[in-house]
């Protein structure tokens, strides 16, 4: 428990009116007009208000030897960490040769009235290569490839599967050069013949091959109804994707491939044909960041002697990607030193320095004097004149950079042929800046941690530190070990209306956790990192409200589902829902009855719901939920009527 600091003069400012008042009364008792209309009156208060001055920077002193303390132990303020997103750049039309876009394109949101707009900067080239399609091959579950390629340049309808289609079957589109990262568009002109299946949800998945096994790619549209009728397919391609040999011919492959039945799913009774088939190319996709990207920064002339410090031009400095360097002008050329977190393990000629990201400043090493009188040096110091840079650094970042899906929109540098540009997931990961009342609850635990994990407790603050832009950690103890459950952060499309995949933890937000718990556990725990269990729920609802409102409530009752259900900002806190906790008729009821307009909640059923399958299950009073699990809300349905 952290000590309580000292209130060394709790008066204020009326305490100090009223005392001086009593002595007054006490010393010159023939005053007795203690009116605010009276200029003595006037007097005091103006000395009254000068004290309550006074004392509000004695109570400082306190934060201050406080803040003094963090100082000698090293303290730092943890910088911000940048938002990434992938943005898709469009073509205005496809193209013959190779659109280049170049590192550093910055793209934006649209500015608001009382908001500037949130800039992203691209983080690697991205080349935007044409395609044409070359081969189209068939094949079936066993293995059976057949070139199709010239049925379908005589134009005969070319049978995508089996004549009765099985799960693995498949057809694979040769494109003339492999496309990693791009947007590619199938137009096919297709006969409906693959009867039996649903056109808005086909049994069919896009894949493309990387070399070694088959990844699946996303579509944007598909307006062929499952290969039923003419129509485009919009792939976008994997960032593996590359050439190879399938069926004697050589290219970049896709297929698209005919995945097991899902229950209450139709499945093909007869394989669709495709009479006609091109590809082309029509964008890509790289990823962006919330960060703005300095190079040869100058820090300023060495004065020769130890323990320097130097002020950087913009702060602060971003430390989540690359690690920065700092590079010293010689005879023989720029010279690295390498960024260290102190000096305590650095030798007479070690080039190192230490950066101060939060606050932007770049110390070198001291020189320490010893009771006999000799210096002891902490590292190299730069010869005197020699010009300090950093090559490369990154400042920016922030939780604004979070923004959510399609919001990027804004082209701000000039890219030729491209038209648009959007996010086709919102951005994540910008932690704003700690600051100094964040720090002061961190450091106590921090100190008491001291880099092991032993309780529930060390786990969570350890991967918080590890990972700051994950929005909630459970530690849950096990014999033997414990289960760490991570929560990515997310942003709704649409108020608090969250999708399924937006909850599910990067693959290397997991190596990341493990990584740093398997360095600090005890010997012999047994880790588990995941994601904690999602337990769907649907809310059925019928209300009573006037008719002229009737759409707004609906709408109204529907968000504040949304929010209370909600495994980040939801819950009767606000803050998450709670691990574990269950959802109980009656809260669901006292949420739609707060709803402004409603007169009456005539009816509510809660529904246990499958996210990934959409499948619910019988109406409960009290939906459980297990240690591991979050809520999740799931297609509530709301009806308002007069009655």
């Amino acid at each position: 428990m952290a000590l309580p600091a000292p209130n060394l003069d709790d008066r204020r400012f009326q305490q100090l009116v009223d005392e001086a008042k009593r002595y007054v009364q006490q010393s010159c008792p023939e005053w007795t007009d203690h009116n605010v209309s009276d200029p003595g009156v006037t007097l005091i208060e103006t000395f009254a208000h000068m004290v309550d001055q006074l004392v509000y920077r004695l109570n400082r002193v306190p934060e201050k030897n406080y803040l003094a303390f963090l100082d000698l132990l090293g303290v730092r303020l943890f910088p911000p960490n940048a938002a990434r997103s992938a943005v898709t750049f469009l073509l205005s039309a496809p193209q013959q040769e190779t659109v280049q876009v170049p590192t550093g394109t910055e793209v934006a949101t649209e500015a608001a009235d009382n908001a500037e707009p949130v800039v992203f900067a691209t983080t690697e080239a991205l080349p935007i290569v044409p395609c044409s399609l070359s081969w189209l091959v068939t094949a079936t579950a066993a293995g059976e490839y057949t070139d199709r390629s010239r049925d379908l340049a005589e134009g005969r309808d070319v049978p995508c599967f089996q004549s009765t289609p099985a799960p693995g079957d498949a057809t694979l589109f040769g494109l003339s050069t492999p496309v990693p990262r791009c947007v590619v568009v199938l137009r096919l002109d297709s006969q409906v013949e693959g009867v039996g299946v649903d056109p808005r949800q086909p049994p069919l998945v896009w894949e493309a091959w990387d070399g070694q096994d088959w990844v699946g790619c996303v579509t944007d549209r598909d307006t062929t109804g499952g290969l039923n009728r003419p129509g485009e397919v919009v792939v976008h391609v994997p960032a593996g994707h590359t050439a190879s040999a399938i069926a004697r011919h050589r290219a970049g492959w896709l297929r698209c491939r005919v995945t097991e039945p899902v229950a209450g799913q139709p499945f093909y009774s007869e394989s669709p044909t495709v009479r006609e088939a091109e590809a082309f190319t029509v964008g890509g996709t790289t990823a962006a960041e919330h960060a703005q990207v300095a190079t040869d920064v100058p820090v300023g002339e060495s004065a020769g002697v130890p323990g320097q410090r130097f002020r950087l031009p913009e702060a602060p400095v971003l430390l989540d990607a690359e690690p920065v360097v700092v590079e010293v002008s010689s005879p023989e050329g720029w010279q690295r030193w390498d960024v260290v977190a102190d000096f305590g393990g650095s030798g007479p000629a070690d080039r190192h320095v230490v950066l101060d990201a939060s606050g932007g400043e770049v110390w070198f090493p001291p020189a320490v004097r010893d009771a006999d009188g000799t210096l002891r040096r902490y590292g190299a110091v730069p010869a005197k004149g020699a010009a300090i840079r950093i090559p490369r650094c990154r400042t920016g970042g922030g939780r604004s950079g979070n923004v959510a899906r399609g919001a990027i929109s804004v082209l701000r540098s000039s890219v030729p042929y491209v038209a648009e540009v959007v996010n086709r997931e919102a951005a994540t990961g910008g932690v704003d800046a700690e600051t100094v009342a964040e720090a002061k609850v961190r450091v106590p635990n921090q100190l008491r941690v001291q880099e092991r994990a032993v309780t529930a407790g060390d786990h969570e603050l350890i991967v918080r530190r590890a990972v700051p832009s994950l929005a909630r950690v459970r530690c849950l103890p096990e014999p033997g070990g414990a289960r760490v459950l991570v929560v990515p952060d997310a942003v709704a499309d649409t108020g608090d209306r969250l999708r399924f995949e937006q909850l599910e933890p990067a693959p290397e937000v997991l190596a990341t956790v493990a990584e740093q718990l398997d360095r600090r556990r005890l010997l012999g725990t047994r880790l588990v990192v995941e994601p904690p269990r999602y337990q769907g729920v649907t809310v059925v609802a019928r209300l009573v409200a006037p008719e002229p409102s009737a759409t707004r409530v609906r709408e109204r009752a529907l968000d504040e589902l949304y929010r209370y259900l909600n495994p980040l900002r939801g819950g009767p806190s606000g803050d998450g829902w709670e691990f574990g906790r269950p959802v109980q008729f009656g809260e669901i009821f006292s949420v739609l009855q707060r709803v402004p307009d409603v007169a009456l909640v005539a009816e509510v059923r809660l529904f246990p719901a499958n996210p990934l399958t959409g499948e619910r299950g019988a109406p409960v009073e009290r939906l459980e939920m297990a240690p591991n699990a979050l809520v999740f809300s799931h297609q509530h349905q709301v009806a308002v009527g007069e009655r």
